[in-house]
């Protein structure tokens, strides 16, 4: 079992930053590949972005490419999101999830890959 907690989230004016960290206790998080989710209010969970087990590779949604930056420190057990510029609509709530399995980085984006979920964060961006 892994048990993921996140944390870093707030309030934060359009065009601030923010960087969530997503910490793992129960088992090394080296077998895993990670990725970053979100919820807006009202609408689905969608994915954000994505990181393969040996941090190597990183994937993003359209609406983030260029603003954010996924990675993981093996060593302490984390992975991280750092968000910059900031807008509006980047107000959620953001889960990190892990994968054990093999998948392409195309298929990064399927919530039904990861087997372990955090409990969330809440970013506000105000205009």
């Amino acid at each position: 079992q892994v048990q993921l907690e996140e944390s870093g989230g707030g309030l934060v004016q359009a065009g601030g930053s923010l960087r969530l960290s997503c910490a793992a206790s129960g088992r090394t998080l080296i077998s895993y590949g990670l990725g970053w989710f979100r919820q807006p209010p009202g609408k689905e969970r969608e994915f954000v972005a994505g990181i393969s087990k040996g941090g190597t590779s990183t994937r993003y949604s359209d609406s983030v490419k260029g603003r954010f930056t996924i990675s993981r420190d093996n060593a302490q057990n984390t992975v991280y999101l750092q968000m910059n510029s900031l807008k509006s609509e980047d107000t959620a709530v953001y889960y990190c999830a892990a994968r054990s399995g093999f998948a392409v980085d195309t298929m990064w984006y399927s919530q039904r890959l990861y087997e372990y979920w955090g409990q969330g964060t809440q970013v506000t961006v105000s205009s």
